[in-house]
This record gives structure tokens, sequence and C-alpha cells, in this order.
């Protein structure tokens, strides 16, 4: 179903059909299409599609697809001399996938600037916890005196990490998360960390935005490798 909307650009009105449309659809603000729900199944389809979900409490889901995508080509991070200097002292200890529930909640509960909630809502937090659950979504933890300081979580396509969001309770923690989880999908051979939207803190640590096109180009490919794999 379409809509118009946004200077009367078509926006697509999702239905119970598990069904998204093509990106090249997307309007210049990013979105693809609102409405539907969060099942599993329409989930790992967004992923798989290059489209993922972004809304406030409150607001209808509403799917994006941004024109100009923030990635990490794993070999291009960049570690600063003071955080290689953190690393080296062992001040933290890193752990992947055995808090994922805390890391969630911690990232739900993060005010950040320029938002007046949170984009974790109480039903995205059930719908992850299940991708969790079904081994789809991941997190990694960061660990200071027994203690969750930091950590991020994301949806693992296999070649590509999809990540979806971050937290710092101390200075670095986050930052910490994100190179231990680049250095071990390199050492895994993956691709690329899909990081959605830019932010200066990401640019700093190497990641950049590419066309849409290229995007899903990359993706594509490498969703066909993982299928042919399995």
């Amino acid at each position: 179903m379409w809509l118009c909307g946004f200077k009367y650009h078509k926006m697509y009105k999702l239905t119970k059909e598990l069904f998204f449309p093509n990106v090249e659809t997307t309007h210049s603000s990013g979105i693809v299409a609102f409405g539907g729900d969060l099942s599993t199944e329409r989930l790992m389809l967004a992923y798989k599609s290059g489209i993922f979900p972004w809304f406030e409490d409150g607001e209808e889901i509403t799917w994006f697809a941004p024109e100009e995508r923030m990635v990490l080509f794993l070999n291009q991070l960049k570690i600063a001399k003071s955080t290689r200097n953190i690393i080296n002292r062992n001040i933290f200890k890193v752990t992947f996938n055995t808090a994922f529930k805390d890391v969630i909640i911690h990232c739900q509960q993060t005010k950040r600037n320029g938002q007046l909630g949170t984009w974790i809502t109480d039903d995205m937090y059930n719908a992850y916890l299940k991708l969790h659950e079904l081994g789809y979504a991941k997190s990694v933890e960061v660990w200071q005196d027994n203690e969750l300081v930091g950590g991020l979580y994301g949806i693992d396509l296999g070649h590509i990490f999809c990540g979806e969001s971050m937290f710092s309770k101390v200075s670095n923690a986050s930052k910490i998360a994100f190179i231990h989880l680049t250095n071990k999908l390199k050492a895994e051979n993956y691709q690329l960390i899909d990081c959605q939207v830019y932010n200066d803190y990401l640019a700093q640590l190497g990641c950049e935005e590419i066309p849409r096109d290229l995007f899903m180009q990359i993706l594509n490919k490498e969703l066909k490798v993982v299928y042919e794999d399995d």
C-alpha cells in the first residue's frame, strides 16, 4: 500500500504480508516504509534487504535505508595512540555474547543528545531478545572490576555485522567493545560492520559513508556467499 507524504513522495505502508519495497524507492529522508511489525521474520528480512527499524516510543514503526550508509571496512579501523595505551594496560575485560540482556538494557537507558526518548522501545527490546535467543543478535561486553561498563549489540548476518547500539558507563568502554568486535570479525573473514548512519564518534574509528547502491552490492554478494557455504 502506497501512501502520500513528505511532499507527495509515495511512502509504503506495510501490511501483514512479509514484504519490503526495493530500497531504490526510499525517500530522501531515508525512510523506505512505515508500519508492519517486529517479528523475527520481518526483522531478518529487513536486515537482509539493507533496511533497519528506527523510531521512538509512541511512533509508528519506521524503516530506513539511507542514501549514504555508514560502514567500517575492517582493515580501515583507526586506533588512537591513547586508546592503544588503554588496551595495553588491560584495564578492561572483554567478552562476547555473555550478557546480551544487560547490554541492551543499558543501551535502552542511556540518554543521547538530540533524542527526547529512546528508540529501543519495550517492543524492540523483546524483539531483539528473541533474535538473540535464536542466535541472530549478538553482543560485546566490557567489564571493569567485574562491573559491566560498556558494550554493544547488533545483528550477525554472517560476513556482515549490523551494529545497532552501544553504551559506555566509563570513558572509552564502548570504543574498546567496537575495537574488539572489529578484530574478531576480521579474524573470521567478515567484510564490514554496518553502522547505519553517520556520527563523529564512529568516523574517528575509521568508519565512512558509502552510497546505498555500493552497500547493497556488498550486502547481496556476502549474503550469497553465506548461503552457498550453508
